[in-house]
């Protein structure tokens, strides 16, 4: 019995033995066939650490191939804290050369990780001063920092980028994965005890990203920004935008804004200016957005620019509400009612075209949609459906009110106009080069779509001609030479209570020129002057300096089809 007893317990045993080395040989067969890559990964994180450093980006150039952002060496400091005998004297003497907190600098010379950035991108004195130290475990790393050699000049479009070397704004972010060079990686290797033994630089190569061509003009740029200064200077207002476009492509010649940065120093500015407000910002168009109302009544509502609307003697209700004029009319045509700027004919207008029209001329034209800019963040601006809009809907959005648009969106729109009805797509950058300078993607003009038909945008044309001739409140747009046509918009902005504040406006002046064959558009935007806030008054001179000087820089021939005239500014029609 005993001995039965003790064959038994042998034989268990031998088959719990048998049992475990057969999950053990499982177990190990599967690491080996099945996770091997895992298991020599999870070993190489264990004896190995590695840094990376962004690559040279690219240079971005403007459209006459002037860098208007380049790459710069510089140098880093960094440390292998296994490598540092007394962190505590170190930490002291890099602060001092450095001119920083000596107590955190010992914090990371106190690490386990076998490499830490102790300052980066460095002044040439303070590298000078580090490398007299000569202080085992001090590395001093190549990288690049993005510099600006124009400083304020197109700011918020071209962006700017991080310490990484990544792009955080602008056009360096949204076209950053062409700009970043092939980034460099830097290998510390550590013993079982976690102390390094050597570090393999740079493994991969450093080849410099991809460069951009700009439609932008640098010179047309520095007019515009030049005219938006001074124009928020002598008007003491909030901020303004202004953009230079081609009608026929689409192409952004300039796009500018007020307050300006330096990219350079960036982080020295508040956020809230780093955006390319142009792009980003939506607001209520006032009287420029009567364009389309006149649009959408010569394509559906059979109407003519001499058909007559009667504007009730500048004052007209609708329902509780009363729309004003501030000069008191009559009967007024569809192209007086542009020139004049009336809200009463433009609601006229909008009830005889009716709200599915209205909204239809809208969308065509991109309102209530992005435009597809090349630039990060794009509003697509504000534009409800007509199946909610009530009568009073109708009459407010036909001059320009409860409807938000973008300085792009206007521009584009009223660009179609100015191309025979064609709406194009508005870009910034025309072509990515490589190295040698072969294109390695390009950039054409592209139809969205036909807005409007050719006859319609013609008369639509010639109606804002009429704006800035004598009576219209587009005359200070006149230029020297160049016939023009356009039109103005002030409007009111809106309170946080939800009301229209009777102190606070945009003026804008939206304009093309030569008229009837137009090479350039300008947009004007000026939020909140003070004093003096009609768009006549405020916006319409800012255009005229701004396409004056950029039809002269273009060498544009004169069209000898133009007639100034001299008015009070206290008589003049407002806008």
């Amino acid at each position: 019995m005993d001995n039965k007893y003790f064959r038994f317990r042998i034989l268990l045993v031998g088959i719990i033995f048998l049992f475990s080395f057969m999950a053990i040989a499982a177990k190990a067969i599967h690491l080996q066939v099945y996770r091997s890559l895992w298991l020599s990964q999870k070993a190489s994180n264990q004896y190995e650490q590695s840094s990376t450093i962004s690559g040279k980006r690219g240079i971005i150039y403007d459209r006459n191939l002037r860098e208007m952002a380049v790459s710069i060496d510089v140098t880093s400091i960094a440390a292998y804290p296994f490598r540092i005998e007394d962190p505590s004297a170190t930490a002291k003497l890099l602060a001092d050369s450095l001119n920083l907190d000596a107590s955190r600098i010992q914090g990371k010379l106190a690490t386990k990780k076998p490499f830490v950035w102790i300052k980066r991108q460095t002044t040439a004195k303070e590298t000078r001063a580090v490398r007299g130290l000569k202080i085992p475990g001090i590395d001093f790393v190549t990288e690049f920092n993005r510099y600006y050699p124009h400083t304020i000049l197109a700011a918020q479009a071209l962006g700017f980028t991080g310490l990484d070397g990544a792009g955080l704004e602008g056009i360096e972010f949204y076209y950053n994965q062409h700009l970043k060079g092939t980034p460099r990686v830097s290998t510390v290797y550590k013993d079982a005890l976690g102390k390094g033994f050597s570090a393999v630089p740079e493994l991969s190569g450093n080849s410099r990203g991809h460069d951009l061509i700009l439609t932008i003009d640098s010179n047309i740029q520095y007019i515009a920004e030049k005219a938006l200064q001074e124009a928020v200077d002598r008007y003491s207002a909030l901020s303004a935008i202004a953009i230079v476009a081609q009608p026929r492509t689409g192409a952004i010649l300039a796009i500018a804004q007020c307050p300006h940065i330096n990219p350079n120093v960036y982080s020295n500015y508040d956020k809230s200016l780093w955006r390319n407000r142009a792009v980003t910002d939506a607001f209520e168009p006032g009287s420029t957005l009567k364009i389309f109302s006149a649009a959408a009544a010569l394509e559906y509502g059979e109407t003519t620019a001499g058909s007559l609307f009667y504007c009730e003697n500048g004052a007209y209700r609708i329902g509780k509400n009363v729309v004003h004029d501030i000069h008191k009319r009559g009967w007024l045509s569809l192209q007086q009612i542009i020139k004049f700027s009336s809200n009463i004919g433009a609601v006229k207008v909008g009830q005889k075209v009716g709200a599915k029209n209205l909204y239809r001329m809208l969308r065509n034209f991109g309102f209530g949609q992005k435009t597809g800019i090349d630039s990060p963040g794009e509003t697509s601006g504000s534009l409800s459906d007509y199946k909610s809009w009530s009568n009073m809907d109708t009459g407010a959005i036909s001059f320009g009110h409860g409807v938000s648009v973008s300085a792009i969106q206007m521009i584009s729109a009223v660009g179609a106009i100015a191309n025979d009805g064609i709406l194009m797509k508005p870009y910034i950058v025309q072509q990515i080069v490589n190295q040698n300078g072969d294109i390695v993607k390009g950039f054409k003009p592209q139809k969205i779509r036909r807005a409007i038909s050719a006859s319609s945008a013609k008369i639509v044309k010639n109606i804002m001609k009429t704006v800035i001739t004598e009576g219209g409140t587009g005359v200070n747009a006149a230029l020297d030479g160049y016939s023009v046509g356009g039109k103005t918009g002030t409007s009111r902005k809106l309170d946080k209570n939800g009301k229209y504040s009777d102190n606070k406006h945009i003026a804008s002046f939206i304009g093309f020129t030569p008229a009837d064959d137009p090479e350039i558009v300008i947009l004007v935007v000026i939020d909140e002057p003070k004093e003096k806030y009609y768009a006549s008054i405020v916006a319409a001179p800012v255009f005229k300096q701004i396409a004056q000087q950029t039809l002269n820089y273009l060498d544009v021939p004169p069209d000898g089809n133009t007639t100034k005239f001299r008015v009070f500014l206290g008589s003049e029609a407002k806008g």
